[in-house]
């Protein structure tokens, strides 16, 4: 393959420093690949497996079957055919119960990277790599530019994203979709078209529509990546010092709460200030997105009144304590339930995994904690009303479940008489309180 040729297939090389960028693999990687059936991620799938397969270590495919389209369990069995015929591992993820009736592209993507991560975790495998690539960036930013989204926004996507125990890679932002056709196409790989594409009721495919026009006003994909790359490199410098300033402030607990210190992010400026404002918001209030830029803004300035009596925001209780703030899940919110079989492991409410022992018995259900559980566990030790946690964080705390009641709550170390203790509860929130900074990329100079 002609790595020189700006429109030509992908190289093993070119494919390789772009992995190089990324790093973090193990010495014999295990990767994940997100696989539609388009030229993207199909050319991936390739490229990965290659890779892979050069450094001793394997992929695996993973198809998303929406069911939103007649045909797309035939598609999905399509597309695993061809991935066989390669000799790529793959497994089939359905989307099931009721689909939502209005935004359901934002429901079935959120629903797409639910079922990929949860499939990582149960193979063991760290990194996701998702095919999206310059295109995808462009309309990306053109869509949250609409938006009326800030610096982060305008950054468009991360090559590099913490998703809980998941690594999610786009080793492909800064190539055109036309070289994955032209990938495919090398390999002589068959790709299918996804016909919401084209639907005008979805936002991209309209933008796809206005192509012509937006370039001729100068929004060609390679300036708005340019942005994107700009951006993305003011929000890296934003991030090192929101990060600098919640090691100063914050005080994180394996219970999923934190005790924030106001004082600093008062003193700051203002915009490191609200960032890791709402970086502890997100980082304990298990939801997929930060809270709103206004809502941050107006509990930041009620927080620097002396009369601030607390709220809730972004799925959180704020509450003033001892000139501290304790910031931890609203109980009211926690409503998840799932099941959970001996030696299997679930990723609760977004904020914890959790691990049934081997030899625990039958299949439990992981629920909140409550006031039922939290009253069980009191009156089975009495002493654990000493137990120093903030309220709403005893009834937000993971807990195991069966038809005769609150078998265990790990955290305080509880079990029902007769059930052996075996079961774990690790905090691992969807948004890190400060994670890695944003990778910037460009087609120059790489990932940075």
């Amino acid at each position: 393959m002609n790595a020189s040729d700006p429109s030509g297939p992908i190289s093993a090389g070119e494919f390789a420093t772009r992995m190089d960028r990324l790093g973090g693999f193990e010495t014999r990687p295990r990767v994940a690949v997100g696989v539609s059936g388009g030229a993207d991620s199909l050319g991936l799938a390739l490229l990965a497996q290659r890779w892979a397969a050069e450094r001793g270590g394997d992929v695996l495919a993973l198809i998303v079957d929406h069911g939103l389209r007649a045909e797309s369990a035939a598609e999905a069995a399509r597309v695993g055919g061809w991935l066989q015929a390669r000799g790529i591992a793959h497994a089939v993820l359905r989307w099931d119960g009721e689909k939502p009736a209005t935004g359901i592209q934002e429901a079935a993507r959120a629903a797409r990277h639910r079922l990929l991560a949860e499939h990582c975790r149960q193979e063991g495998i760290l990194h996701l790599a998702l095919a999206h690539h310059r295109d995808d960036q462009a309309e990306t930013v053109l869509l949250r530019f609409a938006r009326g989204s800030g610096i982060d926004g305008l950054a468009g996507m991360a090559a590099v994203r913490a998703a809980g125990a998941v690594r999610v890679i786009r080793p492909l932002l800064d190539l055109s979709h036309g070289r994955m056709v032209a990938t495919c196409r090398a390999f002589g790989q068959e790709w299918i078209e996804d016909p919401s594409n084209r639907n005008p009721r979805f936002a991209r495919a309209r933008l796809r529509a206005a192509g012509e026009a937006l370039v001729a006003e100068g929004l060609d994909t390679p300036r708005l990546a340019d942005l994107a790359r700009r951006a993305a490199r003011a929000r890296n410098a934003l991030e090192a010092g929101t990060a600098a300033l919640l090691a100063e402030a914050v005080e994180m607990y394996p219970e999923g709460w934190l005790r924030l210190d106001p004082k600093p992010l008062l003193e700051a400026a203002e915009e490191l200030g609200l960032r890791a404002l709402a970086r502890c918001i997100a980082a304990t209030g298990g939801g997929a997105y930060p809270p709103k830029d206004e809502a941050v803004e107006r509990l930041f300035a009620e927080i620097a009144d002396s009369g601030f009596r607390g709220r809730t925001l972004g799925g959180c209780r704020i509450v003033p304590r001892r000139g501290r703030l304790v910031i931890a899940r609203e109980p009211v919110g926690v409503t998840e339930r799932l099941d959970l079989t001996p030696g299997g492991e679930v990723w609760w409410d977004r904020r914890f995994a959790v691990r049934l022992g081997v030899g625990a018995g039958g299949s439990l259900t992981v629920g909140k904690l409550g006031q039922e559980g939290w009253q069980r566990v009191r009156s089975a030790s009495p002493d654990s009303g000493r137990i120093g946690l903030p309220e709403p964080v005893r009834e937000t705390l993971p807990a195991l479940w069966d038809g005769n009641g609150l078998v265990a709550a790990p955290h305080l170390g509880f079990s029902r008489p007769g059930f052996p203790l075996s079961a774990v509860a690790l905090h691992a929130p969807g948004v890190v309180l400060a994670g890695p900074a944003f990778p910037v990329v460009s087609d120059r100079v790489g990932i940075i």
